[in-house]
């Protein structure tokens, strides 16, 4: 069986790799060994931080809500547990696009939240 070379298909690999690392610092774009180690951490930071970022926007959404609800007279835990009394199911998300963009219709959900305390 003749010999096959395989320096079509190595060097496609290694185009990818080094296309990827693109805009990388010093030698981790230019030299396919510390690209490609440079490639492997990024994919690996990448998967683990888009997991990451769910939490970091769910802390976010709970900040904007405790600061809305806190202008009303209300801490964060008061007023999630008024609304849990008061059988209002919305998430953390829309509260705090309501707390931002809508404070009326957020105002009103805190004088319920409030009432559903006091009783």
């Amino acid at each position: 069986m003749p010999r096959v070379k395989g320096g079509i298909v190595t060097r496609r690999r290694h185009k990818k790799v080094l296309k990827l690392t693109k805009g990388h610092k010093a030698t981790r774009h230019s030299l396919f060994r510390r690209a490609h180690e440079s490639m492997m951490h990024a994919l690996f930071y990448a998967y683990r931080h888009r997991r990451e970022r769910k939490g970091d926007m769910r802390r976010l959404w709970i900040i904007r809500i405790n600061a809305a609800a806190r202008a009303g007279g209300l801490s964060y835990s008061q007023f999630m547990d008024g609304l849990k009394k008061a059988n209002v199911e919305i998430n953390r998300k829309a509260l705090a696009e309501m707390a931002v963009k809508d404070p009326s219709s957020f105002s009103k959900l805190l004088t319920l939240a409030s009432a559903k305390l006091e009783s």
